[in-house]
């Protein structure tokens, strides 16, 4: 999924908005200087800044990282609501605007917009296999795989984040919900269907490994490439 670099010099502030993007699914990175967000600009899919921050404002680091030739969406969260400090952020390359105080739920809408318009991350690839986050399908050598929700929920799950070792017991967690009444038998039959759709053998596994003693895992070799889509 997108990640998201958040920077504030309020711990609170970063506090609540990686408890509200991290249940959206992004990853979250973490600054609450101008320098240290600077260093980590590059790897964002999008930025959410503060205006006032030691060492750079907020709009310093939008212009210096348009003159980078960076293209990611900028949030800018500021105590400076009227209209002259709106049009030096927008002129500085900042997207879109939110007043603190501010609701993190609407915050978190306004990063679903600019991730949305920006086309990010919609579609993963590994070799012949597309998954298509947006749409919800998914391509084998061009051919369309039949699945489940359930059965695409846990595959794109796993394949967003490669190489990580799921317990059978998180899965549950984060596919069927808490309150699934159910055991940990039905994770094990999902994936038996998911390596049979997939032609999958699990002695030899493209995509799709047994982790002994934990659960399941996504291939890291030839990790999927997230495009646009």
């Amino acid at each position: 999924m997108p990640t998201v670099l958040i920077v504030d010099d309020d711990p609170a502030i970063l506090e609540v908005l990686r408890v509200y993007l991290r249940a959206e699914g992004h990853t979250v990175l973490e600054a609450q200087t101008g320098p240290d967000a600077w260093a980590l600009l590059p790897r964002a899919d999008l930025a959410v800044l503060d205006w006032m921050l030691p060492g750079m404002t907020g709009v310093q680091l939008a212009r210096g990282a348009r003159a980078a030739g960076l293209s990611l969406p900028i949030l800018m969260l500021t105590g400076r609501g009227e209209e002259d400090d709106k049009l030096l952020g927008l002129d500085g390359g900042v997207d879109d605007y939110v007043v603190k105080p501010f609701s993190p739920r609407e915050v978190t809408a306004r990063i679903r917009a600019l991730l949305r318009r920006a086309g990010v991350h919609h579609t993963l690839t590994l070799g012949d296999l597309t998954i298509n986050l947006r749409a919800r399908d998914v391509h084998l050598a061009g051919v369309r795989v039949e699945l489940s929700k359930l059965e695409f929920d846990l595959l794109s799950t796993m394949a967003q984040h490669p190489g990580m070792a799921w317990s059978r017991e998180r899965l549950l967690e984060r596919v069927w919900g808490p309150d699934f009444p159910g055991t940990e038998r039905v994770v094990d039959v999902h994936i038996t269907a998911l390596r049979r759709k997939l032609g999958d053998p699990p002695d030899a596994p493209r995509f799709l490994e047994t982790v002994r003693g934990v659960g399941y895992r996504f291939r890291d070799e030839d990790a999927p490439r997230a495009i646009p889509g």
